[in-house]
């Protein structure tokens, strides 16, 4: 097994870990977050439905800047459709990944827009 197989293997064990604890209710859906080399997503999802409730991106968004200020501006666009979908609480999903860097900038944009989580 390479040292990519076992990355790969262990982020899947962390993930499956955190989603084992945590769930996304209708009162407060789950705040998911991907990041990859290039961009960033995060989406709001109600768990019990079984649906995408608001989603941001920065595939085909004109946004320049590192990860991390990429990162933040997905945090702020998330909180805001958040807000205008009437959802003030979300449970925090970091999908395997160290809370640190480029997850905690998007975190810290989405409080600072007002989202509690």
């Amino acid at each position: 097994m390479t040292n990519l197989d076992k990355k790969i293997l262990n982020q899947g064990l962390r993930k499956g870990r955190i989603r084992a604890k945590i769930s996304g209710t209708n009162d407060r859906p789950r705040l998911s977050v991907s990041v990859s080399n290039m961009h960033v997503s995060a989406q709001i999802i109600d768990d019990v439905k079984k649906h995408t409730i608001v989603s941001s991106t920065t595939v085909g968004a004109k946004i320049t800047g590192t990860i991390t200020e990429q990162a933040a501006y997905v945090g702020s666009d998330i909180a805001k459709k958040a807000k205008k979908a009437k959802i003030d609480t979300v449970v925090f999903d970091r999908n395997g990944h160290k809370y640190a860097r480029r997850l905690s900038a998007l975190a810290d944009a989405a409080r600072k827009e007002g989202l509690k989580f």
